[in-house]
């Protein structure tokens, strides 16, 4: 029986009123990976339901993996009831299912490309898409210049190409350049969309709603009035089996590298001309450009140890499958940062991410100066905190503004309280998957929520520098116990200053 569709979702709203993008084909390589079965196929199905794919559309999968149209189908029918947000109707789900086919491929096989190539003609001629096609890269990134050669070489000029690659953009600042030069063989920056999930996140883009549309936050974003800024994101998981990837990453270039610094970019970025992409980019470059660590002292790594996450007993990192029982990477990384700017000069930008860290959250929190003569006893303002607007990214989406108020009752006594907004509060719904507005602004060649070349290269050119520090001395690994919120040398950062990372 078919479930009835869900109730309108004042969220949906931003991508409703968008425009339904044009004639185009969706090619996935590496469609049997986890990638498109978690993410890609329930986000558009999500995007069926709400009716904003384009009328002439095809999807294919491609993969080296023995397959046909119908088992696809059929694999991607369970992945988005299992995943997808919405309830399974089954009209929308048999007219997106028409839409998928399949390519058994490897393009190391100089035959593989004209498999791809042959049934792109006949789905461009039968469905008249106009020549148009986007490619997403869902393989890991030493197949990438094997598929860009072979895309780019028989690129299609009838209509426009748009290339969607998944982090990681490289190992260091050479790796990415690298990477850069080779996408840019056949490709266009502006055809390029390096994808960061986290960027596509409501509260993500909500920290510009809160700051641009809001006259009452603006004027006091700045180093007159903001005392620091924290930046969190913390993982109570660990690696999930991903040892092959994580012993060559490590924290610092499996997060810190983009998904924080890009928080970090937007909460600190001046206030663009208009919300175009480029203009966007621009300013979070800017930001980039003058982030620095003014130290080796100022960075700070960790290794968890055996420890109690959510009172279950979970291993140490070197005792993960895959992992060298000597290994030194860092699965936590804290840094003191500072954005040399008029704007920040000498404000603090205290950042911190982990793997089995003691819950998982990933927040945003703006503390601003204490008030500077405030008349008041001591003792009647002993529970007074300073004013902290908080951004919970994630788990629990939402804004936060700690303000002090009267206690009830005689005298003058002031606590802080909590002004929230909650999205689930205020929309009683969920909210839009990250990659729901992504794969849309894709194909409607909006790149606003992606990553330009230069974003990846400034953020290399930090890491690379802390990297360098870290090579001259060894820690004592695991400094953190699973389940704790890092080595104690994080909670020296802040001591040090006179501050502490906030405990939500």
């Amino acid at each position: 029986m078919t479930e009835k569709a869900p109730q309108e979702n004042p969220l949906d709203e931003g991508l409703s009123l968008r425009k339904t993008p044009d004639p185009c084909a969706l090619v996935v390589f590496g469609a049997s990976g986890d990638l498109t079965h978690k993410k890609i196929m329930p986000a558009l199905y999500a995007l069926a339901v709400r009716r904003l794919l384009p009328p002439r559309f095809a999807i294919v999968g491609v993969a080296r993996t023995d397959g046909s149209d119908d088992a696809f189908r059929k694999d991607m029918q369970g992945a988005v009831q299992q995943h997808a947000r919405d309830p399974f109707q089954q009209d929308v789900w048999d007219e997106l299912a028409a839409q998928l086919h399949w390519v058994t491929t490897d393009f190391a096989d100089a035959g593989g490309e004209d498999k791809l190539h042959d049934l792109l003609g006949k789905l461009d001629t039968e469905q008249q898409l106009d020549g148009n096609c986007v490619f997403y890269l869902a393989v890991p990134p030493p197949a990438f210049p094997t598929i860009v050669d072979a895309l780019g070489k028989r690129k299609d000029e009838r209509g426009w190409t748009r290339l969607v690659v998944e982090k990681p953009f490289g190992h260091d600042l050479a790796s990415a350049k690298a990477l850069t030069a080779k996408l840019r063989e056949y490709f266009d920056e502006e055809e390029i969309f390096r994808i960061d999930h986290y960027l596509g996140k409501e509260t993500v883009q909500n920290m510009l709603a809160l700051r641009f549309a809001n006259g009452i936050f603006e004027p006091i974003w700045n180093r007159q009035f903001v005392d620091h800024v924290q930046i969190t994101v913390a993982e109570s998981i660990g690696i999930e089996g991903r040892a092959g990837y994580y012993e060559q990453a490590g924290a610092i270039r499996d997060i810190f590298q983009n998904h924080l610094l890009q928080l970090l970019a937007l909460t600190a970025m001046e206030p663009p001309i208009d919300f175009t992409s480029d203009n966007v980019h621009n300013e979070k470059v800017k930001v980039l450009r003058a982030l620095h660590a003014p130290g080796p002292k100022s960075v700070v790594r960790g290794q968890y140890g055996r420890g109690f996450v959510e009172g279950e007993e979970v291993a140490a990192y070197r005792e993960e499958e895959g992992v060298a029982p000597d290994s030194m990477t860092e699965t936590f990384v804290a840094a003191k940062l500072y954005v040399d700017n008029w704007r920040w000069a000498d404000t603090p930008f205290y950042v911190r991410m982990g793997k089995r860290l003691a819950r998982r959250e990933t927040t945003i929190a703006i503390q601003f100066k204490r008030a500077p003569h405030p008349p008041f006893e001591e003792s009647a303002a002993e529970g007074l905190r300073p004013n902290v607007l908080l951004v919970h990214v994630q788990p629990d989406e939402g804004v936060s503004l700690a303000i002090g108020a009267k206690v009830p009752g005689q005298g003058m006594t002031i606590r802080t309280v909590h002004m929230d907004f909650l999205y689930g509060g205020a929309f009683r719904t969920g909210m839009p998957e990250a990659y729901e507005r992504l794969i849309l602004d894709t194909m409607l060649g909006d790149s606003t929520l992606f990553t330009r070349a230069d974003e990846v290269e400034e953020q290399w050119m930090l890491v690379d520098a802390i990297v360098a520090d870290w090579d001259r001395d060894k820690p004592a690994f695991p400094n953190y116990p699973a389940g704790s919120w890092g080595p104690p040398s994080a909670d020296d950062l802040l001591q040090r200053d006179g501050r502490s990372w906030r405990r939500h």
